[in-house]
Order: C-alpha cells, then sequence, then structure tokens
C-alpha cells in the first residue's frame, strides 16, 4: 500500500468516527442513523476505504461506549460490507448495489447484536434486523448515493485505483 492510500485511508477513518461521533445522538442504539455510512459508498471508488472505515468504525464505537462485542463484531461488520462493495466494483455491478452490502451486512450483524446483546428478550431478531437495516438504507441510500453522484463527477481527481 503506498503513503498515498495510507494517507487516504486514514483521511476516511477519520472522517468516519468524526461523523458518528458528532451525530451520536442517532448513531447508536436501535434505530440508528449513522449519517457516517454515506461513506460506505467509498470502497467502489478506492481499495483505501477498507481499512479506512474499518478503523474508522473500531475508534468510533470505542469512543461511543459500545460493548467490547459490538467493537469487534460491528467493526467486523463493517470490513465485510467494504470488501463486498470493493467486490461489487471489480465485478462490474451496477453502483446502485454499492451500498447494499452495508445495508444487509450490518442489518443481519448488528441487528444480532442488538437482539443478543444490548435488548436480550426485549426485541426478537428480526425487528432488530430490520430497524438497522431501515437506519442504514436511509444513510447508505440516503446520504451515500448523491456522494457517489458527486464522486462519480469529481472522484478521479480524488482516488486513482
Amino acid at each position: 500500500m503506498t503513503t498515498k492510500k495510507l494517507v487516504q485511508g486514514a483521511l476516511i477513518g477519520a472522517l468516519y468516527a468524526a461523523l458518528t461521533l458528532a451525530a451520536a445522538p442517532i448513531s447508536f442504539g436501535l434505530m440508528q442513523v449513522r449519517v457516517s455510512e454515506a461513506l460506505c459508498i467509498l470502497p467502489f471508488f478506492t481499495s483505501a476505504a477498507v481499512p479506512g472505515l474499518f478503523i474508522g468504525c473500531l475508534v468510533a464505537n470505542l469512543a461511543g461506549g459500545a460493548v467490547l462485542y459490538d467493537v469487534v463484531f460491528g467493526s467486523l461488520a463493517t470490513l465485510l460490507a467494504a470488501l463486498l462493495t470493493r467486490w461489487f466494483k471489480k465485478r462490474g455491478l451496477s453502483k446502485w448495489l454499492a451500498p447494499l452490502p452495508a445495508v444487509v451486512v450490518n442489518a443481519l450483524i448488528v441487528g444480532a447484536l442488538m437482539a443478543l446483546v444490548y435488548m436480550p428478550g426485549e426485541v426478537t431478531f428480526l425487528v432488530a434486523a430490520a430497524y438497522v437495516g431501515a437506519g442504514q438504507a436511509i444513510a447508505c441510500y440516503g446520504f451515500g448515493m448523491p456522494l457517489l453522484y458527486v464522486l462519480e463527477r469529481y472522484g478521479g481527481k480524488l482516488f486513482r485505483d
């Protein structure tokens, strides 16, 4: 990995963590809309976003007071989603699919964390997954797709993979 990629990854991670913590009241909980999840489309443009998003999520979860299971598995969910988004790009799949891994992976993994760790006996997995998935869809499609369109137009100047 080049110095440029390391710097890009670090900046993406810092931005993810800063956005998550700045919007903390809506970034954590059953119905979470992490504005920072809009950045999950970035692996569609650069491989530097994959480790950047993972580290950013890890830092945000640690600083936000998440339990250890969430710090580990929530961050790994972001890593898996970023890897899948990058894979979608390499396979030439539609840009409309770029936010999908973050929505589905987080709905399943974070939904399970909500049902089993944060709210056992209070909410079922399906309800938790639906809430997390809805919040992810708002963040990833509602904020991420406009970002994707802007980066499609100007991102070549920022990211050259």
